[in-house]
């Protein structure tokens, strides 16, 4: 496994190195203070598995850096370490296209792990920002808002689906994305209607977005 660190700061950079070159399986083929300095590699012609790339790095920072390789180096893959925690800056990373997102704070065990899984081609949140992202969902299905004095029991699936038509997938692309039939999204949705007594998908998005449903 080839690994590009790409980090600002020598300490962290070096300690990251130390320890992936404890594993025989792992490679680091370079470093990097900046994003720009990784897109000079790969435009020399030079490959990697994986660049683990902080977000706050000077000339280039780790975000655009994912953007860039889209194009120069489809088939590496970006995990980011940070130290933000943001979930903000977690989703900005996933939807740039990242595999990855671990904290700094993260053990060895779980490090090798995740890059052992992103150059399997899963995706991979750190343990520590799952749980939190976990608990905030369970609060907000326990404490779903009530819509004219009477509560409305939606099924974490149908939760689900209604994201993913506030998004604008179809039938057929939310059926491939949560691995179900098109039939059974179809129930879901018009189980949505039901449940929220509107007329057609329009008015249960605008539903979804006064009542807090959905952001």
């Amino acid at each position: 496994m080839k690994i590009i660190l790409a980090e600002d700061h020598n300490i962290v950079r070096n300690g990251i190195r130390m320890l992936l070159e404890s594993q025989g399986e792992i490679s680091v083929v370079a470093e990097a203070g900046n994003g720009l300095e990784v897109i000079t590699y790969f435009s020399e012609g030079n490959q990697a598995d994986i660049v683990i790339a902080d977000i706050n790095m000077p000339e280039m920072d780790g975000i655009s850096l994912i953007g860039e390789l889209k194009t120069l180096s489809p088939a590496t893959h970006v995990v980011m370490l940070s130290m933000l925690d943001n979930e903000k800056y977690v989703a900005q990373a996933f939807m740039e296209g990242a595999r990855g997102y671990l904290l700094k704070n993260v053990g060895e065990e779980e490090l090798i792990f995740a890059l052992r899984y992103v150059a399997g081609g899963g995706k991979y949140l750190c343990a520590e920002l799952a749980e939190k992202l976990l608990d905030r969902l369970i609060q907000t299905t326990v404490h779903q808002p009530e819509t004219n004095g009477q509560h409305i029991d939606f099924s974490l699936r149908e939760m689900e689906v209604l994201h993913l038509i506030a998004e604008g997938f179809t039938n057929s692309e939310m059926a491939e994305k949560l691995f179900l039939s098109k039939r059974t999204v179809e129930g879901h949705r018009q189980a949505l209607i039901d449940k929220t007594g509107t007329k057609n998908t329009a008015a249960l998005i605008r539903f979804a977005l006064v009542n807090g449903f959905i952001n």
